[in-house]
């Protein structure tokens, strides 16, 4: 048995040697998949907008958790909005060419300076989707400190 982990991890350890850079904003074959891609931002936009507004309209928002929540929505419309727009700019419009000079290097080529720049700031997403996930985390650890322990253990209601 020590055997078989011991040939299980070495072939893990292998693998995890050879690997391929993680882009933050993928390409998407063919314009169907983009499409498809493209309509899942618009929807998520609009589900963390009715989540907002029930919120809202529930007066859940007084209760710090909610409200953390309600931040976290927030932060998802405007990180999926970010990544809709460099979906545009990359892929649809073509209006940025990116390309990689060496593995440490890309070249940014636009018809405009401005467009680089902005296409540039978009692609820090992730200055928008970790508050999000922070404020997710702090509003769902809050409102299960809240439930108490006789309430978040048993039957479900």
């Amino acid at each position: 048995m020590k055997k078989f982990f011991l040939i299980l991890f070495s072939g893990a350890g292998i693998f995890f040697l050879l690997y391929s850079p993680a882009l933050a904003t993928q390409p998407h074959g063919a314009p169907e998949g983009l499409y498809v891609h493209q309509l899942s931002h618009l929807f998520f936009v609009f589900s963390m907008t009715v989540l907002i507004y029930w919120l809202r309209m529930r007066n859940l928002v007084r209760e710090i958790g909610w409200r953390y929540i309600q931040y976290a929505a927030f932060f998802f419309i405007l990180w999926t909005l970010d990544a809709f727009a460099a979906h545009m700019l990359d892929e649809q419009f073509e209006w940025v060419k990116v390309t990689r000079v060496d593995p440490w290097h890309l070249c940014l080529d636009a018809s405009h300076e401005w467009i680089s720049i902005f296409y540039y700031l978009i692609k820090l997403d992730h200055l928008l989707c970790v508050p999000a996930i922070v404020f997710l985390y702090a509003g769902l650890k809050r409102l299960s400190a809240s439930a108490g322990p006789e309430k978040g253990k048993g039957k479900i209601p």
